[in-house]
């Protein structure tokens, strides 16, 4: 057993409203800048909806993530070291501007300095990359609440083979809001994938990071990753991502995307993991057992011989407590209504997904019934306005079962509570028949309905011997200037992924695996 450190997000898709604030101020900290005006690091996608960018989904036309070979060993499905040599200055597996989209102002000059006359004066849009005025066809948020159409109905890969249970039509349609942000996985692609070996997984915390010292720009790792999570910045030459805030998280501060979250839907936390089991897991021949084996790979931190363990490998004592009152813990294992986007890649993610429960109280409500007893809830599940498959095919590889295990538990917790809400006796009966007690159903409850903000993050400072002055290094970050990181005169390099390029101090290189 070789016990490691990772920081992991867990989302409650119930809560999420759409209001996309989360994209505005990443886009705000991270990507507001010269080459990256197309790029974003978190992005709101409405379900069903074609995503961003256009059917990144789709692996059999981008080739993302993992897939086993003839022996049962993982091989990535872009292909390996030939294929790369063979492709390396002509990558057919990239997304183009259409898929993305031209990044575009408004012609502001026009509308401010035109003098006075008859007719009112616009502003029309204009491309950022030629100036030119362009015609907005398409954006990161185009499908924004349209809840899907019959035009684009096609364009969903999550849509095909389920068509007759996917109703679009005005009466019956359904959206939820799907936030999006770099996995973070434990078997992550874009590291294998690129040839200059600048992308890496940091020992410590496990966030996926970019040494840009070393990125020459082949965009094999946007090819790749299979959640389309790797940007190119066009003025640079360099690939860019997610950080996950480190130089917040450094601090023991979540990130931007969940500090400014309206409706307190994100959780993060730590988890401790078995490397020496993560390809095994990965490995997994049925696609409908990965989440299962994924799970596995997370470790009880309670566990004495995980503890014994996690000294041995140097984690520090309150990083173990840390992953002993972790909320991910708690929702993947403890509670098990968490699941990972997208199992199916092979990439083991660590952002993972409370599916939506909302629709179906509004369906039972408005045939008259109680919306919160919970026969009536669970004999809806079964004719959920949103398609139980449609969610399987985005969290479990297409196994209904677990998700609707997964919609049971929360149902069952809603018609517990309301009970006790009311000041009635609570039915232990309901916690029972989704094999919980009453006590870890009111858990369950708090942690989901109510947590404060030190219970839904539970963050480890990095320590003093391995990081210094983390205060300079989270108010010195340079991204402000033409080009971003390592462009300006005050940074040496460009390097988005290691510490030591961040601050004028000069913290220590951090360690890779």
């Amino acid at each position: 057993m070789r016990v490691m450190s990772q920081m992991a997000m867990v989302m409650n898709l119930d809560k999420c409203i759409g209001c996309h604030t989360c994209s505005v101020t990443c886009k705000q900290a991270w990507t507001n800048r010269s080459g990256m005006e197309y790029v974003w690091f978190n992005n709101v996608e409405t379900r069903p909806g074609q995503g961003y960018p256009r059917r990144y989904e789709d692996q059999e036309r981008w080739r993302g993530g993992w897939e086993l070979g003839p022996s049962g060993r993982l091989r990535l499905k872009a292909g390996g070291r030939v294929k790369k040599l063979l492709s390396l200055f002509a990558n057919p597996r990239l997304p183009g501007m259409e898929d993305y989209y031209e990044p575009w102002t408004y012609d502001y000059d026009r509308l401010l300095q035109s003098p006075a006359q008859q007719q009112i004066v616009s502003a029309p849009p204009k491309s950022l990359i030629t100036g030119k005025p362009v015609n907005i066809e398409w954006s990161g948020n185009w499908d924004d609440d349209l809840g899907g159409t019959f035009a684009h109905k096609a364009d969903d890969p999550m849509i095909a083979g389920i068509e007759d249970k996917v109703k679009l039509d005005f009466e019956n349609t359904f959206m939820f809001y799907l936030p999006r942000i770099c996995e973070h996985c434990l078997n992550p692609t874009c590291v294998a994938s690129c040839p200059s070996g600048a992308i890496y997984k940091r020992t410590e915390d496990g966030i996926v990071l970019v040494d840009e010292d070393k990125c020459r720009g082949w965009r094999m790792c946007i090819t790749g990753c299979p959640y389309k999570k790797m940007y190119f910045n066009h003025r640079t030459g360099k690939a860019e991502k997610c950080t996950f805030c480190y130089p917040r998280i450094e601090q023991g501060e979540p990130t931007v995307c969940a500090e400014t979250c309206v409706g307190r839907l994100r959780y993060i936390g730590l988890v401790l993991y078995d490397a020496d089991r993560v390809t095994e897991a990965a490995s997994t021949p049925n696609d409908q057992d990965l989440y299962e084996a994924q799970k596995s790979v997370i470790l009880d931190p309670f566990d004495p011989e995980v503890l014994e363990a996690a000294d041995r490998a140097g984690i520090p004592y309150d990083w173990v407590l840390a992953a002993q009152s972790s909320p991910i813990y708690s929702l993947i294992h403890t509670y098990s209504v968490a699941l990972p986007l997208h199992p199916e890649y092979r990439t083991m993610p660590m952002v993972w997904y409370i599916p939506p429960l909302s629709p179906v109280v509004d369906v039972v409500k408005d045939t008259g019934y109680d919306a919160e007893d919970a026969e009536n809830l669970f004999s809806a599940i079964d004719t959920l306005r949103i398609p139980v498959e449609y969610l399987a095919n985005l969290f479990t590889a297409g196994h209904v079962p677990t998700v609707e295990r997964v919609l049971y538990r929360l149902a069952a917790m809603r018609s517990y509570m309301r009970d006790i809400n009311l000041g009635d006796e609570p039915k232990e009966g309901i916690a029972n028949a989704v094999s919980m007690t009453g006590a870890e159903m009111q858990k369950m409850y708090r942690l989901l309905a109510i947590a404060k903000y030190d219970e839904r993050y539970v963050i480890p400072a990095a320590h003093r011997e391995e990081a210094h002055d983390l205060e300079s290094l989270a108010t010195d970050c340079v991204l402000d200037h033409a080009g971003g990181p390592g462009m300006g005169e005050a940074m040496s390099s460009s390097d988005m992924g290691r510490s030591t390029r961040w601050t004028r101090v000069g913290a220590p290189k951090r360690k890779k695996h």
